[in-house]
């Protein structure tokens, strides 16, 4: 799980630099291709969170430290459903967007990925909007857990961002 867990990580902020300079280039076939790799990565992200999910479901989440006050036992909950929503919800829009676009699509210039609407600019531009949305909702997510992360490890100290580390550092 903390092999996905960082692995989505650094999808996910690969994803953010990919967005915004495929959006800001000049159209070139560097733009083509930046968008490419931002639509597969995208897809890759999808199949990592849905595999998250379902391990999720078979093998809960460690539990916080005994002691912490329940407004933080919600706050966390809440917080790590909404990141699953918006890890879901981030790619499915982008799958809409470039399917109401009529743009076909292959995963890494290999694998063709079906459409799941039929060309409607409408329905392109609403779904760019959510896209947008959901990524400016990412990445205040991802402050709140980032900050959550930090205030454990140097306010509570109480090991949870250790534990989450891709290996453990032990304590001398």
């Amino acid at each position: 799980m903390k092999f996905l867990h960082w692995l989505g990580a650094l999808l996910i902020f690969t994803q953010f630099a990919l967005g915004w300079l495929a959006a800001i280039w000049r159209l070139s076939p560097t733009k083509l291709d930046l968008f490419v790799w931002h639509k597969s990565i995208g897809m890759l992200v999808l199949v990592l969170v849905a595999l998250r999910l379902v391990w999720r479901l078979g093998t809960p989440a460690p539990p916080l430290p005994a002691g912490r006050p329940g407004w933080e036992r919600t706050a966390a909950r809440t917080s790590h459903v909404l990141l699953y929503v918006v890890m879901l919800g981030m790619p499915l829009t982008g799958w809409l967007i470039n399917s109401a676009a009529g743009v076909p699509f292959k995963i890494f210039w290999r694998i063709p990925l079906p459409s799941i609407a039929a060309p409607d600019k409408q329905v392109a531009d609403a779904a760019s909007l959510v896209h947008f949305s959901l990524g400016v909702l990412l990445a205040l997510l991802l402050l709140v857990h980032i900050g959550a992360a930090l205030r454990h490890h140097f306010i509570l100290r109480d090991g949870v961002l250790i534990r989450m580390l891709p290996t453990r550092v032990l304590p001398k």
